[in-house]
């Protein structure tokens, strides 16, 4: 097998595309609103964010690792907790990929966190960005986890490129044309209505 040849993705993620990145000599996946990725392998996740939040979180020991996309459902209630059923969407998102980590060899314990997004950049759902920080750190506060790194809040949409293995994460801020603006904006407006859409599924438990 040679040095490029493309690992097999874990269970559960064969239909995850991933392309050779020249720039940085592996791998990488890329990850739209609402899903995440977990590999065990030296390759890359990116993805860029608006109002969402990614958490990258990994095992530094065994170097399985992965990051997720997500947001909260757009309500009116100004006390978000993640006892609020609304905030169970970003329950799932988090206890997901957490749980597949642990499933495929990482130990709780060992768990490294870091954070990026929650911009306000949607004229039309303003401090979604705001809620979805709240969360993320009231979630990882309540489950014991601490925060090595983070990058929230402001207005500026960010692309956020994660390696697992290392746990290296290139960010930046970025001023994006009108054109690429305006995706974001449709794929997290489309993302929010699909949430406003489904019902609420049961509890999850970590490992």
């Amino acid at each position: 097998m040679t040095a490029h040849a493309l690992q097999p993705a874990l269970p559960g993620y064969e239909s995850m595309r991933r392309v050779w990145h020249h720039a940085h000599q592996c791998y990488g996946a890329r990850i739209m609103p609402g899903e995440y990725y977990v590999t065990k392998h030296d390759e890359l996740i990116a993805t860029t964010l608006g109002s969402c939040v990614s958490a990258c979180i990994r095992d530094p020991s065994t170097g399985i690792g992965g990051m997720n996309h997500f947001m909260l459902p757009a309500d009116d209630r100004q006390d978000l907790s993640v006892y609020d059923m609304s905030a169970r969407y970003g329950n799932f998102a988090m206890e997901h990929m957490i749980n597949d980590i642990l499933k495929h060899g990482g130990r709780r314990e060992r768990l490294e966190v870091k954070v990026f997004g929650g911009g306000n950049v949607l004229p039309t759902m303003t401090e979604i960005g705001t809620k979805n920080i709240h969360f993320v750190r009231e979630y990882l506060s309540t489950e014991g986890f601490r925060i090595s790194a983070e990058d929230l809040g402001g207005d500026s949409p960010r692309k956020v490129i994660y390696f697992p293995a290392t746990g290296k994460v290139l960010m930046q801020r970025v001023k994006l044309s009108r054109r690429d603006e305006q995706e974001i904006t449709r794929k997290e407006m489309e993302y929010q209505r699909s949430l406003e859409s489904k019902p609420i599924a049961g509890d999850i438990d970590l490992f």
